[in-house]
């Protein structure tokens, strides 16, 4: 038997040893399989799997034999990347399954030929895997494969608490970056480490350890010192089940009755296969391009060429997770059953203990209450869907099941959360039961019972939001009286269609009468935004940021199709843009509005999408020094400047130069959706700094009504100007038909206000912001930012709070009637690990506070967050006296003309 490194301490630790692949390997600790389930959920897990095998490639060609040994795509890494993927065999089933690392050692630097990966292996096929790597290795001649096995140990570190203890032992910096199967080298003890964020539990926090053996001792001591708790094989695979995660002997390899499980079977195969020209021939890749049509199929529920007979099609029988609705355990082995006909075999099955949760979405909360149910993964029939009731025989009974699309949903870390199914079966049987008793007693009540209802809802919300709370929401801004009036008006109800027609010399023909009005307002607010930006052309129908975005995004692929419409229509092939966990706006982004016009890199099979670098020592500030190696190697044809968490100018200036350097043709666009009503001198001048667009909405840092712009300085005689033509169309017909003209309305007169009122609202926006963020951090509140600069240059100001404490701070801050933003942090996961609020200055500044005011809020913020106090009523006090808005037109100035107004609405 073998024994790793860390043998005497799991000895000392009084773990049950066992046998496991060959090994003296510890199945569970004095605290048991289910109590180490439970804390690995809950806090931090930590298991030692440096039984596994760990093969080291380097040298020409490596890429290549990868290529043609896994089934993922290889290509698609790079330094600090990791992919699961497969070791295929000819038939199309798996020889192992298996994680592949690209090393960001000092080498990667000089090219892909000097990159070096490690791929880890199962500890029960490392011998089989070593020789059938090397049988092939024959071809490769140029490319080392070595056995590191012995002399690197791995741990593995999986939970909500696993970040924590890292960063307590090695510090923030030694983190890969937030998101899967990224990694990080670094040196810790005069040793070079590598550390994963990948791991086998489900959790959407885990972290893999890669130490020289001879370090692994000390790491485990110092893991377990810091706060992980030692965990076994037993529990490793009980939350690998949990998480539907297959295991090489039960959902990969030689299944049931000797029968070899295609890979497509496997849920996992969607991850781990790629079919990319880029692969070219690989092993079994005939057979996988079979299974992956019959797979379409399965998901497309096109059953028409599928039986469960075994070997009459690439996929008889898939993988399906499974909930048993009675006591018992269904073993591996198991036969599955619908009534009388045996539909497959269970291929893992256990009893998983989990934590309840209390609430609903954010407000949930891990209790300290824990259960236990039997589930498993079963390979049946590929007819078979979820949630279909089946019969898996235990013990001679057959008990009732339900198969299930998953059993634990890991997207929103920092906590793993169980998926309980017979409650859900049960609470839907009781809401269509309850469906006709709660339909008739709604109809019970009268209409204009539900009208006062609505309008005493408004009423009280009214009053609370505009005269009891402090709003420093970012992207709200309260608007005028002037411009709610107007935007309750006649036109309101009326469409407004138009578009240029070349017969009539460009004329705007509009498609309904009446609009003549309509017509003299669009014109004047196209007028009053070409003064407020300094440009040529404003496009005003979209109704929305987003909107503009997507009219933009539309046009480009228009525009770079334009000189051949009769082929597919390629989609724009690179593009630039801030990510969103660095402050990006998800309207930028290839999950958003991006995502139907971006196309797909073949290389890393993902959508054509380059985040800008941001500077080590200050995530929020784009890194200027790596951008011209960057653009030169991208060539995008696409830029996207603007966050929605923005706290310094975008470098406008410095891309410019470089596409000029290049000589790119580059589409440099600035979204200035949350900065666009401090466009100018103060902040920045976005075409005087070298924008060829800019988009935003129109009701955040600027005065209007919730609608968007587009804004371009071209001229007819530029280059340029066909990309703005064709704008014009992809908004209408393209993007939108009529475009509520009472919110047009409303933004005439906020753009009337915008320019009369600029120059000393936009200074005291910035006197205001620079003030708060200055006054939190003389409070002692971590405030984000350069403090050269005043932590900001925009209304903006973010407070960094600690790993997941922002949702909890932005609900007491509201229940002290603060509105704020919780955010992610540049360093954090996603929004439910927010560790940060955002906050904006502007709607306030409107209201007439000023630096001493936004002083005193600090401290009441303060108060709130930190001291845990109650400051509800101090803050309605403050607010009482900021109740009228500023930098507008006063309804004395126009009384008889607003009173008409009243009258006619």
């Amino acid at each position: 038997m073998k024994h790793t490194s860390l043998y005497d301490q799991h000895l000392s630790l009084g773990a049950r040893i066992v046998e496991f692949a060959g090994w003296q390997m510890p199945v569970q600790y004095p605290t048991g399989i289910v109590e180490e389930h439970l804390l690995t959920r809950k806090s931090a897990g930590l298991f030692d799997i440096s039984h596994m095998g760990r093969f080291h490639l380097s040298g020409r060609g490596c890429l290549a034999f990868l290529q043609h040994v896994l089934t993922n795509n290889a290509a698609a890494l790079e330094p600090g990347k990791a992919q699961y993927s497969m070791i295929p065999n000819p038939e199309g089933g798996a020889v192992d399954d298996a994680y592949l690392y690209c090393l960001d050692t000092p080498k990667a630097v000089k090219g892909q030929d000097a990159w070096e990966y490690l791929l880890v292996v199962n500890a029960a096929n490392r011998d089989k895997d070593w020789d059938h790597l090397q049988s092939i290795k024959k071809e490769f001649s140029e490319v080392e494969l070595q056995d590191r096995s012995e002399e690197l140990a791995m741990l593995s570190i999986q939970g909500p608490e696993s970040r924590r203890i890292l960063i307590d032992l090695f510090g923030e910096r030694a983190l890969p970056e937030p998101g899967r199967n990224n990694l990080l080298g670094i040196s810790s003890g005069g040793a070079e480490l590598t550390i994963a964020r990948t791991g086998y539990t489900g959790e959407p926090l885990g972290f893999e350890l890669f130490v020289p053996a001879e370090m692994a001792g000390k790491a485990w001591n110092d893991l377990l010192q810091a706060g992980a708790a030692p965990i076994g094989l037993g529990a490793r695979d009980t939350l690998r089940l949990e998480a539907g995660l297959p295991l090489y002997g039960h959902e990969l390899g030689a299944g049931p009755e000797e029968w070899e499980i295609p890979i497509f079977s496997c849920p996992l195969a969607r991850f781990a296969v790629s079919l990319s020209a880029l692969k070219g021939r690989f092993i079994g890749r005939e057979v996988l391009e079979a299974q992956f049509v019959a797979y379409r199929r399965i998901v497309k529920r096109d059953y028409a060429h599928l039986n469960a007979q075994k070997g009459d099609q690439p996929l008889p029988r898939m993988i399906r997770l499974f909930e048993l609705q009675e006591r018992g355990i269904a073993r591996q082995g198991a036969e599955v059953f619908i009534e009388d006909r045996r539909i497959g075999w269970v291929t893992s099955g256990t009893m998983a203990p989990y934590w309840f949760f209390e609430g609903e979405g954010l407000c949930s909360v891990l209790t300290d209450r824990s259960d236990r149910r039997a589930i498993g993964m079963a390979l049946i029939d590929s007819d078979i869907e979820d949630q279909t009731e089946i019969r898996i025989d235990v013990r001679g009974k057959r008990l009732q099941a339900i198969t299930v699309p998953y059993l634990l949903r890991a997207e929103a870390p920092p906590m793993a959360r169980p998926v309980l199914w017979a409650p859900v079966v049960e609470a839907r049987a009781a809401e269509r039961a309850a469906e006709p008793v709660a339909e008739s007693r709604e109809k019970a009540r009268p209409y204009p019972q539900r009208v006062l209802e609505l309008l005493t809802g408004s009423i009280e919300n009214t009053r609370w939001r505009q005269q009891h709370c402090v709003n420093l929401i970012p992207s709200e801004m309260t608007q005028s009286s002037m411009v709610r009036l107007l935007s309750v008006m006649d036109p309101a109800f009326r469409y407004g269609e138009h578009r240029k027609v070349r017969a009539f010399n460009d004329a705007e023909v509009f498609y309904y009468q009446g609009t003549g009005f309509i017509d003299a307002v669009e014109r004047a607010l196209i007028e009053e935004l070409r003064l407020f930006l300094g440009c040529r052309e404003v496009e005003t129908r979209v109704v929305s940021g987003q909107m503009a975005n997507m009219a933009l995004f539309s046009a480009l692929v228009d525009y770079l199709n334009r000189d051949d419409r009769k082929s597919e229509p390629r989609r724009i092939r690179s593009i630039m843009n801030n990510h969103i966990i660095k402050g990006g706006h998800l309207s930028a982004q290839p999950m958003g509005a991006l995502r139907d016009f971006v196309a797909r890199d073949p290389v890393r099979e993902a959508p054509g999408v380059v985040n800008f670098p941001v500077c080590g020592d200050d995530p929020y500030r784009i890194d200027t020094q790596a951008l011209p190696e960057l653009i030169e190697q991208q060539r995008p044809e696409l830029i996207v400047l603007g966050k929605s968490m923005i706290l310094y100018r975008e470098p406008l200036k410095e891309i410019r130069r470089i596409l000029d350097q290049l000589s790119l043709d580059t589409v440099l666009m600035y979204d200035m959706a949350h900065v666009l009503g401090l466009a100018g001198s103060h902040f920045q001048d976005p075409f005087a700094d070298g924008a060829d667009i800019v988009t935003g909405s129109t009701h955040k840092t600027f005065f209007g009504t919730q609608r968007g712009i587009v804004a371009a300085n071209w001229g007819e005689e530029d280059p340029g100007y066909e990309l703005w033509e064709t704008i014009q169309r992809r908004t209408f017909p393209g993007s939108v038909s009529n475009h509520h003209l009472g919110t047009l309305l409303g933004l005439l007169v906020a753009a009337y206000e915008m320019n009369a009122f600029k120059e000393e609202y936009q200074k005291a926006v910035i006197a205001n912001a620079k003030s708060f963020a200055r006054a939190l951090n003389d409070e002692g509140l971590a405030v984000a930012g350069d403090p050269d600069v005043g932590h900001t240059e925009t209304h903006q100001v973010v407070v960094e709070l600690g790993y997941c404490q922002g949702v909890e701070a932005a609900r007491a801050l509201e229940e002290n009637n603060i509105i704020v933003n919780f955010q992610a942090s540049p360093r954090e996961e996603g929004f439910t690990a927010s560790g940060a609020l955002r906050m904006g200055v502007s709607e306030m500044t409107r209201f007439g506070m000023g630096p001493e005011d936004f002083k005193v809020l600090a401290g009441l913020i303060r108060e709130v967050v930190r001291d845990r106090r109650s400051a509800k009523d101090q803050v309605v006090k403050l607010r009482s006296g900021f109740r009228d808005l500023r930098y507008c037109f006063s309804d004395k100035e126009l009384e008889r003309q607003v009173e008409e107004l009243h009258q006619l609405i």
